[in-house]
């Protein structure tokens, strides 16, 4: 019978290979290939956000409280909502959420409906088109170049200084596709933030389990040109002079299962150790069945 455990010893290296380590968990593990400046620091590699075809877009419009253009854009936005604070009058091209309901949301069907009704869509021309004022081309330029471009057209029509246009998406809206022991983490978000890194992402999220391979991360970037594939290695420091470290609106994340999971091994230690000793176990009752035969 003892001869029977050199299967045992046969089996060990396949067992040891099949094992996670800290290297394979790790995130932003040192890297010489990092980039830092002349203090020590890693610079900012954040990308500007460009408007692409299909977009929807907030626009708000700040006026004084009796200013004639709070009285003008008030009566185009009837879809929109006029509130009068005490200080100012805010007049909504857009209301409510692109999509979800909060920072690391989600929503089953996708996108907001208030939103989509009422929000600034950008067309297939990649214009849009502000009621009193007319169409502006939007399609890959930036929120601020598009903004100034509105401002200018209300300090037509207006005093200047006495308003204030405001164009934004709302937030960061971002999506999660994993594995079925992902669930939880899959789905459409949405942050309240100027940027957002994909660790911070992800930690938002509650971070990635075990099965989840995380040099195999694989981004769907939305640019003006069409879509841009991109794979990261979330435990390489260096990650952080990539333009992908930081998500942009409309970013959809793929995370892929490590091939040693998908067998059973490599979920953590207990489960490997349980699924070789019931390898060898069924080995041996096999080889003792065929010698008893």
């Amino acid at each position: 019978m003892m001869k029977n455990f050199k299967y045992l010893f046969l089996i060990l290296p396949f067992l040891v290979m099949s094992c996670i380590t800290t290297k394979d968990v790790r995130y932003l593990q040192p890297s010489e290939s990092l980039v830092i400046n002349e203090e020590g620091l890693v610079p900012y590699n954040i990308p500007v956000y460009r408007i692409t075809k299909n977009d929807i877009l907030n626009l708000n419009i700040v006026t004084t409280p009796k200013g004639d253009a709070a009285q003008f854009y008030s009566s185009y936005n009837t879809s929109g909502s006029t509130e009068t604070p005490t200080t100012n009058n805010v007049v909504r091209g857009g209301t409510g959420n692109n999509s979800g309901s909060g920072v690391g949301s989600g929503s089953g069907n996708g996108g907001n409906v208030n939103f989509y009704f009422n929000g600034l869509k950008v067309d297939i021309n990649g214009d849009i088109n502000v009621f009193g004022i007319g169409y502006v081309k939007a399609e890959g330029r930036t929120l601020d170049d598009v903004r100034k471009e509105i401002q200018d057209k209300v300090n037509e029509n207006f005093q200047e200084g006495k308003s204030e246009v405001r164009l934004n998406t709302n937030g960061i809206t971002y999506y999660i596709l994993g594995d079925v022991e992902t669930t939880g983490l899959s789905g459409e978000k949405v942050a309240h933030k100027n940027s957002l890194t994909i660790t911070e992402a992800l930690a938002i999220n509650g971070g990635l389990n075990r099965t989840i391979d995380r040099r195999e991360v694989v981004i769907h970037r939305k640019l003006p040109e069409g879509i841009k594939i991109a794979k990261i290695d979330l435990t390489r420091e260096d990650l952080m002079n990539s333009p992908y470290y930081y998500v942009q609106n409309g970013d959809e994340i793929y995370l892929n299962t490590r091939g040693k999971s998908l067998n059973g091994f490599g979920k953590d230690p207990v489960q490997t150790l349980i699924t070789g000793v019931s390898v060898i176990t069924t080995a041996l009752s096999i080889y003792l069945l065929l010698k008893n035969l």
